[in-house]
């Protein structure tokens, strides 16, 4: 049995960053993972998906460009893409995430962690034997999610059809022929863009009527032209009914719900996430397996006495992103810490964040579709439902002079959403190629609740996108 101040479970990019601020306040600290230390972001999410999207990125702005534009007339290379995505999941090789972990003087501990009542953590490790880790001060329940798939007939089981997840999405070694994708959200979004690009034939069905359905709408309007215009067969208002294969590597076949089939290569599914407690042990602490976690604003776990058990990231389903999850391990640590040393949360904060509140009112997210999509805070119609006298504003951004110089024909649109009342910038959308990195403005913006009248003396650098700030501070006092 050991004993420590903090066990973490789960050494993804949420656990790395609670381990860390625990160390650097001092405290002792175990990590447990069962799979990679780096987590899904690392080798099934984030990097292998934005690296296999990168490229189509740069050939279609060099294409937008004269001069450049006849420099780029050939194809992507695939097996160079997929062999740098190779490189930048480290070839799913997690040494150097552990030696990270291990550097920052916590101990890395391979195998399957479950709680086995208050503070004790019981782990059957790589080798098969068993340890017991003893926390002092808190446990933190960091595993994630994973793929959900719907229970259709045909799909899993030792006969069904066995389809791709985003695991498979963004680890798959050969482009295949054709490839259908269930879903309309981001990462379907974003891996029928990646593989169309890579040669593959890809069919969208999307259950809605429209993509990127929790973004302003005018957002999904545009991406979608974009996914049509690469060539991507977009079937609206379609659900999959049964799915099917011919033989152990025939092709697979969709039935719809319309009556229609469709025949493809390989089917993937990106119809959303569970949380990944289902075998943590949660009942010995009085907490249902597989549910979500309820949590504070410090991440602590609502409902279990004595408050040493924390749930940071996707796991507490407050916001399913990375950079939402390690801004709540940073909160965590200090909260961890700060309790530990017996001191008001209020009264020690040395990374500046006592509380989780800008992943409930202040969230960006960048879909990496072409054309990009960004937005944060809140769309017109949440602010409206949140009974804010809300007022949106728009601007063309093709019309901006560093829109212009980016690419000829530059299509692009940028929202703001006004507080009328408080007179502070509640939310943000933007779409367009490069939009990825206007969003931090707009988020400063957002989660300082920044004056409008003060936004006019942020002066955006000539010529660059930026200036579209400016256009809609002009469009909003008219």
């Amino acid at each position: 049995m050991d004993d420590v101040d903090v066990v973490v479970i789960g050494a993804g990019p949420v656990g790395e960053n609670v381990a860390d601020r625990a160390r650097a306040a001092g405290l002792s600290v175990a990590v447990v993972e069962s799979e990679l230390a780096g987590g899904e972001c690392s080798y099934w999410a984030c990097m292998p998906s934005k690296a296999l999207l990168r490229p189509p990125e740069a050939l279609a702005l060099a294409r937008a460009v004269p001069g450049a534009r006849e420099a780029a007339r050939g194809r992507l290379d695939a097996d160079a893409v997929l062999a740098r995505r190779d490189a930048f999941t480290s070839h799913w090789d997690d040494a150097g995430q552990v030696r990270w972990v291990e550097s920052t003087g916590a101990e890395f501990v391979r195998g399957h962690g479950r709680l086995d009542g208050p503070r004790r953590v019981a782990v059957t490790t790589a080798d098969g034997g068993h340890r017991t880790l003893t926390a002092r001060h808190a446990v933190a329940v960091c595993t994630g999610t994973r793929a959900k798939v719907p229970p259709l007939p045909g799909l899993g089981g030792p006969d069904g059809v066995e389809p791709w997840t985003s695991r498979q999405g963004t680890a798959a070694k050969e482009v295949p022929g054709r490839l259908a994708v269930v879903g309309g959200g981001p990462v379907a979004v974003e891996l029928a863009t990646a593989w169309q690009a890579l040669g593959a034939a890809v069919t969208l069905l999307v259950r809605g009527d429209r993509v990127l359905a929790r973004m302003e709408p005018f957002v999904g309007e545009y991406v979608l032209d974009g996914l049509r215009q690469a060539g991507v067969q977009v079937r609206l208002s379609t659900e999959a009914a049964e799915v099917r294969r011919a033989g152990p590597d025939g092709p697979v076949t969709l039935h719809l719900g319309d009556g229609a089939s469709l025949e493809a290569d390989e089917v993937l599914f990106a119809t959303g996430r569970a949380p990944r407690t289902e075998d943590l042990g949660l009942d010995t602490v009085g907490l249902t397996p597989g549910d979500w976690l309820d949590v504070d604003d410090s991440c602590r776990v609502t409902g279990v006495r004595d408050g040493w058990l924390y749930a940071v990231g996707d796991v507490n389903h407050r916001a399913l992103l990375t950079h939402q999850g390690k801004y709540q391990a940073r909160v965590a640590g200090a909260a961890i810490a700060a309790r530990a040393a017996g001191v008001p949360l209020l009264e020690t904060d040395r990374w500046g964040a006592h509380a989780a509140t800008a992943d409930a009112a202040a969230v960006p997210q960048v879909v990496f579709s072409h054309p990009e999509a960004a937005a944060v805070g809140l769309t017109h119609a949440q602010a409206q439902v949140r009974g804010l006298r809300a007022r949106a504003v728009d601007v063309d951004l093709g019309q901006v002079a560093g829109a212009a110089l980016h690419g000829d024909d530059y299509r692009g649109r940028a929202r703001l959403v006004v507080d009328e009342d408080r007179q502070v910038v509640v939310g943000a959308a933007l779409v367009g190629p490069g939009v990825s990195e206007l969003l931090h403005a707009a988020t400063v913006a957002v989660a300082g609740e920044v004056l409008i009248e003060r936004l006019w003396h942020a002066v955006p650098a000539f010529p660059t996108m930026s200036e579209v700030w400016l256009r809609l501070l002009e469009e909003y006092r008219g």
